[in-house]
């Protein structure tokens, strides 16, 4: 190993498998319908009191030239060539593929102590997104805290989380874990799915996890579609498209490259009131049901319901994935009200994979510019978007409030 990649720490990530499902539920519509896409991304910490020091940074810088030296083998890529909906022009793209370390610009200069952008093809640096953050959090918790209590503090917190679900005190239907991205560690998280996996669930019933690498390792489902970014891309990097009509652009493209297979569409790009003008009956009916982001809960949940009534189509044929700041206290409450109506899902992230004695990390990778134009995305909550252009977003939301006066 050369002086320029030398670490203190174990190397974090082992396997280009180790990326959450969507990437490459995206990455092969993004290969088939838009390689010729260039995006940027930016990291940012939204915690005000966390402070990356120069040390962290450095073991950042050698933790991605670390990844970026990663190939897929021809186990893994055999494995992706036997999920259903993976076609073989795309995993022969991706035993061609590899990270590219001169697509990242990291550095000190930012208030938290650590700058990270992103910039290339859109086949590459969506690609990089989950890792970066792993990383990031790893290294975080590694360097600023004694890692052997915080694990310990985690082991013993999971471990209360399984009997409560062997118990039956709480029943959060059919669960998977979505915790890579802000995980306290590769080994918290393996530990977390492992025991999920391997405990006899009274209530309820873990379906699998986001990590593909651990989804092959314990022979569970991998989970996941699209993500904002999808939508964002698609809708707003193409100077042609209205950006209030990014869904409808969305949705189009998906559908042409999957059918009726993996369809879970995401509602809160551009708020999910404004989704629902572009979720008609087509599409409705070709995707099996949607994801939650942002926004009260329950309000969403009645919203889809009366939007698959008014289209004639049966609740109980579709399903709700609930994926936002979710517990099992939270996912509880949200089957008791909707379970008998709808087919109910949860993806739960940090409570799951970094829940320590000490508060999680708020980061966040997003894409920023799609073809030299900004992008952006305004939710159902205020502040979880992310763009460097503010006069963008006013221009994003003038033409979302003219659909939706003018639009019917």
């Amino acid at each position: 190993m050369s002086e320029a990649v030398k670490n203190r720490l174990p190397q974090i990530i082992v396997s280009l498998l180790e990326n959450d499902m969507y990437k490459f539920s995206m990455g092969q519509a993004i290969y088939h319908q838009f390689s010729d896409y260039k995006t940027t991304w930016d990291f940012r910490c939204r915690n005000t009191d966390v402070k990356f020091t120069p040390e962290m940074v450095d073991e950042i810088k050698a933790q991605i030239k670390l990844y970026c030296e990663l190939r897929f083998t021809e186990d893994e890529l055999e494995y992706l060539n036997g999920i259903r909906w993976i076609k073989g022009s795309y995993v022969d793209f991706l035993r061609l593929w590899q990270p590219r370390y001169e697509d990242f610009e990291i550095s000190a200069d930012a208030e938290c102590g650590l700058a990270i952008e992103t910039k290339g093809t859109w086949l590459n640096t969506s690609m990089y997104e989950i890792p970066t953050l792993a990383i990031v959090n790893e290294v975080y918790f590694r360097m600023q805290y004694d890692y052997d209590r915080l694990f310990a503090s985690f082991r013993e917190k999971l471990e209360e989380k399984a009997n409560r679900l062997h118990t039956g005190k709480y029943y959060p239907a059919a669960f998977s874990e979505f915790g890579l991205r802000r995980r306290l560690s590769a080994e918290a998280q393996e530990l977390a799915v492992r025991t999920f996996a391997e405990t006899r669930i009274c209530a309820g019933k873990f379906v699998g996890t986001s990590n593909v690498y651990l989804a092959r390792k314990y022979g569970l489902m991998p989970v996941g579609t699209m993500a904002h970014e999808w939508i964002m891309c698609v809708g707003q990097g193409n100077h042609r498209h209205n950006p209030a009509y990014s869904n409808w652009y969305a949705l189009d493209a998906w559908v042409k490259e999957y059918g009726v297979l993996n369809g879970t569409a995401l509602t809160d790009a551009i708020t999910t009131d404004c989704f629902l003008r572009d979720f008609r009956l087509t599409y409705a009916t070709l995707f099996s049901g949607v994801r939650h982001d942002s926004g009260d809960p329950y309000e969403w949940g009645e919203k889809m319901i009366a939007h698959y009534e008014k289209l004639g189509i049966d609740p109980k044929t579709k399903t709700l994935l609930f994926s936002d700041s979710l517990d099992f206290e939270r996912a509880d409450k949200l089957f008791r009200r909707f379970g008998e109506r709808v087919n109910v899902a949860f993806g739960i992230g940090t409570y799951l994979s970094n829940d320590t004695c000490v508060p999680p990390l708020n980061i966040v990778m997003k894409t920023t510019v799609c073809n030299g134009m900004d992008v952006a995305k305004i939710s159902d909550t205020e502040g979880k978007g992310m763009c460097r252009n503010p006069d963008y977003v006013a221009y994003l939301q003038r033409c979302i409030d003219w659909r939706m006066e003018n639009d019917r």
